[in-house]
């Protein structure tokens, strides 16, 4: 297009002042005027046109700004916009800058945040799972995908997090934690790029920040806790079961006062005392008892041996073996069926040419004259007489033992195979049964008390008989002898065992 200048060649100021609207000429508000016919000429062919075309816009009124027409629906921005004048078009420029730093400065401060959220992990496909993080900001339209190994959590497949929420593995475990408040700040310009870098660099997981040995310590500090706790308890529990023990210990055991009752041990009245005392001292040749049905009879003289520091002789100790047959026939629920020899039993079954004579006794427990055969009793107490002391044998048939009772501790074998031959032999005599008893134990007792001197044998051995046929454990000691010989002498003065 070229440009339009007047006869003199020069342009004409007033083009340049006039306010061009750049609009169409053909709008309805640009109405052409025509020129009057009186100024019109005839000139050179050459210089017609320019002085016409000058003519025409030099007679063009001032144009004036137009409305601006109110938009009342959404429409589609001007893609240029241009003010009115130079001083609006300035200023609009320098907002549009301003926009665009701040907008640049948002995005890069957006991408840094996503960055650093971003959760770490490498490795192949098929083995990782797939987190999507994407902006709530509607402006926002960057979508990051990052790779986590399925062995560090447990996330499901194309599972959406936000981008308000922190994704923090730790142990196979997800935490979140919020930090929108981050990127308000963000989006509000109060926080710059380099601040928001920092911030979202200590939430996130990078190694120099990296929380999971804390995490870890902290398990461990908690698991060390909870031992310290259960071994305290169970210290505490230790030591209250040793008060407690140490507490029962003190306390008198129930099985001793079973086993000691109070019948063996009943204390001897007054006078019971005198009564024994004034036996002692009678006359020597002077019959104190006299039992019917042993023919024992007990003189002053052999009554002596139960005081304190005699041996006990063969007619006080068969008189009370005596006794103890017939306590057992009063009572008869109380005590265990025993029978009881003598004392020269054992003498008369070892009398024998080769020792062993089971005939010499064969008739001393027939039906007739004992009421009961061997073979049905519990317990069959046999006195031995080792010279110069006193033992006790004892064939158990309710427990199947031979028992060899010995105050001084000794043993002898012999005397409980004897004793073994001679039951097989009564019970084949008495009953034609043979019997096996070769199983049974030959047992030396041990746990029973001790002789401490060299005359209370003979009392040791009546009071095993006598416990023993009570089912009672031997309860006694050195230290009730004395009471045990004058117990004796008032039950064989008495003629009752109690």
């Amino acid at each position: 297009m070229a440009i339009v200048t007047s006869i003199t060649g020069k342009r004409p100021h007033r083009w340049l002042s006039v306010n061009h609207n750049h609009q169409s000429p053909n709008s309805s508000r640009f109405k052409r005027q025509k020129v009057p016919t009186a100024m019109s000429h005839t000139p050179s062919p050459s210089s017609k046109t320019t002085n016409a075309t000058v003519s025409r816009v030099s007679r063009y009124p001032e144009t004036k700004q137009p409305f601006h027409r109110e938009v009342h629906a959404p429409c589609r921005p001007r893609k240029f916009d241009y003010s009115t004048n130079s001083r609006s078009s300035e200023s609009s420029f320098i907002a549009r800058s301003k926009g665009n730093l701040l907008n640049e400065k948002y995005q890069k401060a957006k991408h840094s945040a996503l960055a650093t959220v971003a959760l770490r992990g490498k490795g192949k496909e098929k083995d990782n799972h797939k987190v999507v993080v994407v902006s709530e900001d509607s402006n926002v339209e960057d979508v990051q995908e990052v790779r986590t190994p399925v062995k560090d959590h447990k996330l499901k497949e194309n599972e959406t997090v936000h981008l308000d929420t922190k994704v923090d593995v730790v142990h196979g475990e997800i935490q979140k934690q919020s930090i929108s408040s981050a990127v308000s700040e963000l989006s509000n310009g109060k926080l710059n790029v380099v601040d928001a870098v920092e911030m979202f660099d200590t939430l996130s997981l990078s190694p120099k920040h990296d929380i999971s040995s804390i995490r870890a310590y902290k398990k461990l500090l908690q698991a060390v806790n909870k031992r310290k706790d259960t071994i305290g308890r169970l210290r505490y529990e230790i030591q209250l079961n040793e008060k407690r023990r140490s507490a029962f210990e003190l306390r008198p055991k129930k099985e001793l006062v079973e086993e000691v009752p109070r019948e063996p041990f009943v204390p001897l009245t007054e006078d019971e005392e005198v009564e024994v005392a004034r036996a002692f001292k009678a006359n020597w040749k002077k019959v104190l008892v006299s039992h019917e049905k042993s023919n024992i009879e007990i003189s002053g003289e052999m009554f002596r041996c139960l005081r304190p520091g005699a041996w006990l002789n063969d007619e006080v100790i068969n008189l009370y073996l005596e006794l103890l047959k017939e306590r057992e026939s009063r009572e008869q629920q109380k005590f265990l069926k025993c029978h009881f020899f003598n004392t020269f039993f054992y003498k008369k079954l070892i009398s024998g040419k080769n020792g062993y004579d089971y005939k010499s006794v064969k008739r001393w427990t027939t039906q007739k004259k004992l009421g009961y055969g061997l073979h049905e009793c519990d317990k069959i107490f046999v006195p031995i007489h080792q010279e110069i002391h006193w033992c006790l044998a004892v064939i158990n048939k309710k427990e199947k033992k031979f028992q060899y009772l010995d105050s001084l501790k000794g043993i002898d074998t012999q005397v409980l195979e004897v004793l073994a031959r001679y039951f097989v032999d009564e019970v084949k005599d008495k009953t034609g049964e043979d019997i096996d008893v070769s199983y049974w134990e030959k047992e030396f007792v041990e746990d029973l008390p001790e002789q401490k001197n060299g005359y209370d044998c003979g009392v040791f051995m009546i009071k095993y008989t006598d416990f023993y046929s009570r089912s009672l454990r031997l309860c006694f000691n050195q230290e009730h002898m004395p009471y045990f010989r004058h117990r004796t002498a008032k039950e064989i003065l008495r003629l009752k065992a109690d």
